[in-house]
């Protein structure tokens, strides 16, 4: 027997478990094999019907709307989802496979030899905003830093290191490292999803299942297949389905920081000279102008753009309904309104960072989000002349 195929057999009934590295052609061929020699009831993919789409729309992206996009603040996932994207389609483009070809075969072999199948994975927005809601300031900062520097790193993996990427042993070693460096996301990403798929495939028709997942997800599958079979675990999914609500706290501290804030530059009002406070003053509008209009010009925005970060950003870091990053976005949008190649052109522009940069689509995205950091950055340093400041004068 293979050693990415791992056979259960609970109350009668057998799973067999398809571990693929996703990039790899040994993995689309073992695939098709399998299916076929087993003849099982039913195949579960690991694939949510929304990325089923978009592997085989390529109209998907152009019904997309950046502006609705920045209003509802989806900016960063929309960006982590192409960044999570561009990494295994920039694997795939060295092995010659493109990313989910092997989900992609498994449908196509059921779909041929009549077996019934199901899309088993948890919708992939839901996974990525509930790894975003679940982190906290420097947890989303981590986040952050390793989208963007996937962007600016082209890793190169040969044939040989993606196939180590089904062994166990390799792999424990990266969850390991994952759960360290990022915990929280490691717990979204990797064990409530282990929770999820095994669900699904648990409660899926059928005696004989096939279950086409990566192999990352193997050993906790496994395991909550056989918690599943002994009742020492609720099969409801209702909990890690959805997105957690903010709780009274998270609602409370984007209106508590500019309070604050405002309340430094009165107290300092009330109890010095109208120069000191114009200082201050000053001092927020130059940290805060200045550091959104550099991260604006780092995303190489329209200079109308740039001005516009400069001008709104001491004035939206006092909102917390509305980021500059919404603003310079928006207008970055109407100056340079993507095109239809743009969109025809996504899945390969994301492979590069002169792609992300090149893309209008990606291009907004990218402004939007320099210019909040800058943004952000503004806010934080200048929180130290602030406080000293306010001390000095009591």
């Amino acid at each position: 027997m293979s050693e990415t195929i791992t056979r259960l057999n609970l109350s009668g009934r057998e799973f067999i478990l398809i571990g693929t590295a996703h990039v790899s052609q040994e993995s689309v061929d073992e695939v098709k094999q399998t299916i076929i020699e087993e003849k099982p009831d039913r195949v579960c993919i690991e694939i949510d019907e929304g990325r089923y789409n978009n592997l085989t729309q390529k109209s998907g992206w152009k019904d997309m709307s950046i502006v609705k996009v920045l209003k509802e603040g989806r900016g960063f996932l929309m960006l982590a989802n192409l960044v999570l994207s561009s990494f295994q389609k920039r694997l795939g483009l060295d092995l010659g496979v493109k990313p989910g070809e092997e989900m992609l075969a498994a449908l196509e072999i059921a779909k041929e030899q009549n077996i019934p199948f199901s899309f088993c994975d948890r919708e992939v927005q839901i996974t990525l905003r509930r790894a975003w809601s679940k982190s906290g300031l420097w947890g989303k900062n981590k986040m952050l830093a390793a989208m963007l520097s996937s962007i600016f790193v082209k890793e190169e993996l040969s044939r040989e290191d993606i196939e180590k990427l089904k062994e166990k042993n390799a792999l424990q070693n990266m969850m390991e490292e994952l759960a360290e460096y990022m915990p929280t996301v490691k717990s979204v990403l990797i064990d409530e999803r282990d929770q999820f798929l095994a669900t699904k495939i648990y409660k899926s028709e059928g005696t004989k299942v096939v279950a086409v997942v990566g192999a990352g997800h193997v050993p906790g599958l496994v395991d909550w297949l056989e918690k599943l079979d002994k009742k020492e675990c609720s099969d409801s999914l209702e909990e890690i389905s959805q997105v957690p609500k903010k709780s009274p706290v998270s609602k409370i501290v984007p209106f508590l920081i500019p309070a604050v804030y405002i309340g430094l530059i009165v107290f300092v009002g009330l109890n010095s000279n109208v120069e000191t406070t114009l200082d201050m003053i000053k001092t927020w509008i130059i940290l805060n102008g200045s550091l959104a209009a550099i991260g604006a010009l780092v995303a190489l925005a329209h200079p109308l753009v740039i001005l516009l970060a400069f001008i709104a950003a001491p004035l939206t870091s006092l909102n917390p309904l509305l980021a500059v990053g919404v603003l310079t976005g928006m207008l970055q949008y109407f100056l340079k309104k993507p095109k239809v190649d743009d969109f025809e052109r996504l899945n390969d522009d994301i492979t590069t960072f002169r792609g992300f940069y090149k893309n209008r689509f990606t291009h907004i995205l990218l402004v939007f989000i320099l210019s909040n950091i800058g943004s952000a950055l503004g806010t934080i340093i200048a929180g130290v002349p602030f406080i000293a400041t306010a001390l000095n004068i009591g």
